[in-house]
């Protein structure tokens, strides 16, 4: 009975100090989770021959709130429903350098959680970054090329100050 006594006393404490030693030894940040890159969809931009024309076009057929920046859809966050979140639509001229060094008709703009972190986490992978991060009162922003060469923003988002900017130019959402 104690032989059999000290075998289980034996195992625990080898166990015990198996996890003791793998929890000392293990790099501490391979239990961090994963950091979020892309949250959502930022906003959707395209070249157009005639800005206004179309936006005029959307606003009468399909209903959309259109001013010269073109649209703001407004909705609320999935994690915190009581949290406005936004996503921009616009049209461009078709001749606008904006989307450079792209030669697209067409531009995504991604909403991410910590804009530092991800471009430096970018630029380490190798993804040709185009500029630096911008800071607004709405938001920081940053360009990225995709493998074929279609620029991307991201969209660190202050929705309480992008909801601001939109009152103060007298926008309206379309919900």
């Amino acid at each position: 009975m104690k032989k059999t006594l000290l075998i289980i006393l034996a195992l625990a404490a080898s166990f015990g100090l198996g996890y003791a030693f793998k929890a000392a030894t293990t790099n501490q940040t391979d239990n961090k989770p994963e950091q979020k890159k892309v949250t959502g969809i930022g906003g959707i931009f395209f070249k157009c021959k005639d800005p206004r024309k179309m936006r005029d076009w959307y606003k009468t057929h399909l209903g959309l709130n259109a001013n010269q920046y073109g649209v703001v859809f407004e909705w609320y966050q999935g994690a915190d429903s009581t949290q406005k979140g936004f996503t921009q639509w616009s049209v461009f001229s078709e001749k606008t350098t904006y989307f450079e060094p792209s030669t697209k008709d067409f531009m995504i703009n991604y909403r991410v959680e910590n804009i530092e972190a991800l471009v430096a986490g970018l630029k380490k992978e190798g993804v040709t970054v185009v500029d630096t991060i911008e800071t607004y009162d709405y938001g920081k922003f940053a360009h990225i090329l995709d493998m074929e060469g279609n620029k991307i923003e991201l969209w660190q988002p202050n929705d309480k100050e992008y909801e601001k900017l939109g009152k103060q130019l007298g926008s309206k959402t379309t919900k």
